[in-house]
């Protein structure tokens, strides 16, 4: 009987029929298990220590998005396979673009007497304008190096491939980035091809099989700041990135989940470095 209850709390209202109520609570629970003849009764806190008793809470929703890409299986394979057998001939790179980025406080830790805690000034003011991250994630190594610009248009997004190539001398260069228009800009593509540079795009609504993308979010800002004054110029707060993000790197490589009806990435862990200008 428990395995039932728990079953039927499990659905959605509008899966019996019942109108007007998107989800279950205790009460109305109780009512439809008495009414469908589970239980001859059973009172709200019963109910609750039932659904407790075999791990059934009540949790936020979530949701996900099918890609509607008509290559989605054949790109995401090209994806995997350069992830987990990386061409001897070439490196794999993960780019991605995020911003724009704010010089927003964030609480960090030190040592204080208690019930005293150091207090910063926040700043309000953006006298030097936003700016945005342009990042690439180097699988063979798990370095992540990036550029702080104004903007993120195709021209940023070309130079800093010509940063990529020039690092990397010789060696055939995989990239692997979103549908970004920048990305497939016709000067993009043209040198690209001219300088040994393989753009491998991700399918559409598949931006989580990009590695970097979730180092990015994860490492480069939600670090940076912590247990640091604000930065009064963009400049200042560029400069002292490299250091913060270095404290706890992760590896890249083989953690990918293929799950596809409920895409995410597993938390990266291990040693590497981030170098930026």
């Amino acid at each position: 009987m428990r395995e039932h209850i728990c079953l039927i709390a499990r659905t959605v209202p509008a899966e019996w029929g019942i109108t007007g109520r998107s989800t279950w609570s205790l009460r109305t629970l109780a009512e439809h298990l008495i009414a469908r003849g589970v239980v001859a009764a059973l009172s709200r806190e019963h109910l609750r220590r039932i659904l407790r008793k075999d791990g059934v809470s009540w949790q936020t929703t979530t949701t996900w998005k099918a890609s509607n890409d008509p290559y989605f299986i054949a790109e995401m394979q090209r994806v995997l396979e350069l992830y987990d057998h990386p061409p001897a001939d070439g490196r794999v790179i993960c780019v991605d673009e995020f911003g724009p980025l704010n010089l927003m406080p964030r609480k960090g830790k030190r040592w204080r007497p208690a019930r005293s805690p150091a207090r910063l000034r926040a700043t309000h003011n953006r006298y030097f304008g936003v700016m945005h991250m342009i990042a690439a994630l180097d699988l063979a190594t798990s370095k992540l190096y990036y550029r702080i610009r104004r903007r993120k248009r195709w021209r940023e997004f070309l130079s800093f491939l010509k940063t990529l190539r020039s690092r990397w001398p010789g060696e055939r260069l995989y990239v692997i980035m979103d549908n970004y228009s920048p990305h497939k800009h016709p000067q993009v593509r043209a040198w690209a091809a001219d300088n040994d540079v393989e753009l491998v795009f991700l399918p559409t609504y598949g931006s989580w099989l990009n590695l970097d993308r979730i180092r990015i979010r994860r490492a480069a800002l939600r670090r940076p700041q912590r247990h640091r004054p604000p930065h009064p110029r963009r400049a200042e707060q560029g400069n002292r990135w490299p250091r913060p993000l270095a404290q706890r790197p992760r590896p890249a490589k083989d953690q990918l989940r293929r799950q596809l009806t409920h895409p995410k990435l597993d938390q990266l862990s291990g040693k590497g470095c981030v170098t930026g200008h």
